[in-house]
């Protein structure tokens, strides 16, 4: 394993350089201090690339990732929505720190791995999009303003992640390939719903955004019964199945809402969401791990 040692109180002397540096030899320590920090980032940038080709080691893994990038598209567009209206806030912060960290270092695994020319030119395309919808996600503070662009920029990335997962599913010789991407879908529409939720609570919702979450729960339901109903099904899944379909019930009596207060309904629906949203991408890993051909 790579190692790269800093020199003891860097961080220390670069953030808050003493007095008593100053002058011809404090400006050639700092160079020293900041040319050693920014040599350790690019070795340590190149190990995680380098991990990074080895983590995808087969078509579903693949196919798993690429659709684990439709979830992310609207899961990070869905903490936007609550961090702007408060809801869920501290959570909301770090589930949209951690999908950007994510999606970032799976779309450098994907492009590594694609083994077509038509999947390396939808890999970079959606690099292209991702940079300018992770310049809206933190680029500044959440607004309404901002929310419309993500409320945008959240279904270019979903669409050309989904075009990617499609291409790896046509490229598998497996029962199981297509039904990693279609359980990889489950969990893309579990944020969906919550997404279209939180933006209409906020006032942000396109025109047809109430239609738009009555259809991802339909289809999250047609998903459910497809997935239980294939053959390759094992009697594990199934019962997985079952749990998803429970704490779909609880989902879906959360979206109702109600007449109470509004923050902590839309608080529920962040909560349930992502307990939706554990279960389906269990399900995604179990069926990712049936063999191969």
């Amino acid at each position: 394993m790579m190692s790269c040692t800093l020199p003891q109180g860097f961080l220390h002397q670069v953030a808050w350089p003493e007095k008593k540096k100053a002058g011809k030899k404090g400006v050639l320590i700092m160079k020293f201090l900041v040319t050693s920090f920014f040599t350790c980032l690019v070795l340590l940038l190149s190990g995680v690339n380098n991990v990074a080709m080895a983590e995808i080691n087969d078509i579903n893994s693949a196919i798993n990732k690429a659709g684990r990038q439709r979830m992310l598209s609207q899961r990070m567009a869905k903490a936007y929505l609550q961090i702007g209206q408060g809801i869920d806030l501290q959570r909301s912060k770090k589930i949209l720190e951690s999908s950007i960290a994510l999606f970032d270092r799976q779309l450098v695994e994907l492009k590594n791995y694609a083994p077509t020319p038509e999947t390396k030119n939808t890999f970079s395309k959606l690099e292209t999009v991702w940079l300018a919808y992770k310049d809206v996600l933190i680029g500044s503070a959440p607004s309404r303003e901002g929310a419309k662009k993500v409320m945008e920029l959240s279904d270019t990335v979903l669409q050309l992640s989904h075009d990617g997962t499609l291409q790896l599913v046509n490229l598998s010789k497996s029962e199981s390939g297509p039904l990693v991407g279609v359980a990889g879908r489950q969990r893309m529409l579990s944020q969906q719903m919550a997404k279209f939720y939180q933006a209409i609570l906020w006032g942000v919702a396109p025109s047809n955004g109430a239609a738009e979450l009555a259809r991802a729960r339909k289809e999250f339901d047609i998903g459910l019964k497809a997935l239980t109903g294939a053959p390759v099904t094992t009697p594990v899944i199934k019962g997985e199945l079952d749990l998803a379909r429970q704490q779909f019930m609880f989902f879906e009596n959360a979206l109702g809402g109600g007449s109470g207060d509004k923050i902590m309904q839309a608080t529920t629906v962040a909560t349930t969401s992502e307990r939706l949203l554990d279960v389906m991408d269990r399900i995604t890993s179990l069926f990712e791990k049936m063999e191969v051909k």
